[in-house]
């Protein structure tokens, strides 16, 4: 079979409530602009009815597959897993409550076919676009994460948090390959593996709402990202983020 020009894959946990219209919205649009696509729902370790919900779509609907992730790995983790078996030539993750909607995707795909490497979906570029902001104390922990991101990593992204980024095929199967973090610290990992490899990465300004029902615990999570940062660069200072000898012709 062919490959399809897209894949958006899609992280889950527990999503039973909103994944329906998540991918019925998806669906109706990729079918309204003649897409080739495929959407991967990775289900990680749910214990609602999130991957029977997801498994009936994938029965109706042969764009739709289901990945298993082996328990509750997180986000980082499911990412991954949905973007090494992804067989798409443009590859998207996006959050399963679409946060930024599936319409913008035309902008992370245009970036990419302009030359980017890398292109992320940036709520603060132009903070106008938001249609509902988060609560005050979530702005504030993702501008201190950010502020130490770049204090610790040294990356210069206003928003690196945001769920919705787009890769060139051949670029996700080396960062993908290289990525350790497996919970939400994985974005800003990745982006520091494409700075090193040289990578064009693009910030992309997209529409975005916050939606109720947010997985991440501000304090708990907040201080594991925090460590994650640290992890990212212990990481390199002991040598795992080598470059690869393939990568010049991979991408």
């Amino acid at each position: 079979m062919p490959s399809p020009q897209y894949s958006i894959v899609i992280p889950a946990y527990n999503e039973r409530d909103r994944i329906t219209s998540t991918l019925e919205r998806i669906l109706a649009y990729a079918g309204r602009h003649h897409w080739d696509a495929e959407v991967i729902v990775v289900n990680d370790g749910s214990r609602d009815e999130t991957a029977e919900i997801v498994g009936e779509f994938a029965a109706r609907n042969s764009m739709v597959r289901l990945l298993q992730n082996p328990g509750n790995r997180g986000k980082g983790y499911s990412v991954r897993n949905g973007m090494l078996h992804a067989t798409g030539e443009i590859l998207l993750f996006s959050d399963a409550d679409l946060a930024s909607p599936i319409e913008e995707a035309e902008k992370l795909f245009a970036a990419i076919a302009g030359g980017a490497d890398v292109a992320i979906g940036s709520r603060w570029i132009n903070a106008g676009l938001q249609t509902q902001r988060q609560p005050i104390h979530r702005q504030l922990m993702g501008r201190t994460f950010n502020i130490l991101m770049r204090l610790v990593l040294g990356l210069g992204y206003k928003d690196t948090q945001c769920g919705f980024k787009a890769f060139k095929r051949s670029t996700a199967q080396i960062l993908f390959q290289f990525q350790k973090i497996e919970r939400w610290g994985f974005d800003p990992e990745l982006l520091y593996l494409a700075r090193k490899f040289g990578l064009k990465v693009v910030e992309v300004p997209v529409a975005w709402a916050h939606q109720e029902g947010a997985r991440i615990n501000p304090v708990r999570d907040g201080l594991r990202m925090i460590g994650d940062l640290w992890t990212v660069r212990w990481n390199a200072l002991r040598g795992k983020y080598a470059k690869p000898v393939t990568l010049d012709r991979a991408v």
